[in-house]
């Protein structure tokens, strides 16, 4: 009777302590303050439409983090994730090269001033942005799993951990400061772990969101660059010129095609 009582009380007890074990993490970058640090600027910000030699030289970097965060990416990471966006664009004719460049040369509120030195850094015209958000919960809930061993009573609490991250790609023509496009992707885990695993639940989940995003991301980022193309014949959203050496879909590969069409018609008729 002894026993019963006491794993009553133990159950009473767990359950209300339930949620006082919690643990929180964010980590994110402001697409926003990097451009804007000062608010008026972006209300007097006027940009023009952007003029794109094709092919084109492409930048992408992470946005400077907003702070310290346990869930901060490592360069390392980083690194593996914008591979992930490189290759989208190396699929694209009128891309002639991928620079990824470390957010450390990204200075915090450096705006279009900093993006028109990394192009004369790098030889880039065009700079894709990665932003992001990250939420992670861990709490302990009433899950916890009471055990009668030889040794006596053994307890496994059970925690609820949720991780949700939005990642957003957004790419500039850096000479006319022009949002030419963007692409979002989310994802969301809820997991379970006990409290000794608590800690690698916690941070496997968060670098596994991050991965899950940029895969959402990079799917939308590939009909976001087809409809790009589209949009600059029907919505002229961008003036586009032809160099010297490019055929892919310009000018140059029109006429080949003229030509060949024309050596056709003649062997023809022959």
């Amino acid at each position: 009777m002894n026993k019963l009582a006491f794993i009553v009380a133990t159950l009473i007890f767990l359950s209300g302590c339930s949620g006082l074990d919690r643990r929180e993490g964010n980590v994110s970058s402001s697409l926003v303050d990097f451009l804007y640090p000062n608010p008026e600027d972006y209300k007097e910000y006027q940009p023009t439409i952007p003029h794109l030699t094709l092919p084109v030289n492409v930048g992408i970097a992470f946005v400077p983090s907003s702070g310290y965060s346990v869930l901060a990416l490592s360069t390392k990471r980083k690194h593996e994730l914008l591979s992930q966006v490189k290759s989208e664009f190396l699929k694209l004719d009128y891309v002639n090269r991928i620079e990824i460049i470390s957010d450390s040369y990204l200075q915090k509120g450096g705006g279009f001033d900093n993006l028109k030195q990394l192009s004369r850094l790098y030889n880039v015209e065009v700079m894709a942005l990665v932003s992001y958000d990250q939420v992670a919960r861990n709490s302990e809930n009433n899950a916890a799993l009471l055990y009668w061993t030889i040794a006596g009573m053994y307890l496994i609490p059970g925690n609820d951990n949720t991780t949700q991250t939005f990642v957003d790609t957004a790419v500039f023509d850096i000479d006319s400061s022009k949002l030419l496009f963007r692409a979002p992707g989310l994802s969301r885990i809820d997991s379970m772990s006990t409290a000794v695993g608590i800690d690698d639940t916690f941070y496997e989940n968060s670098d596994e969101g991050f991965g899950l995003a940029v895969a959402d991301m990079v799917v939308n980022l590939s009909s976001e660059l087809e409809s790009f193309k589209v949009r600059i014949k029907e919505e002229k959203v961008a003036n586009v010129s032809y160099d010297s050496n490019y055929s892919g879909g310009g000018s140059s590969g029109w006429w080949i095609i003229l030509g060949l069409i024309l050596i056709c018609r003649k062997r023809a008729c022959v």
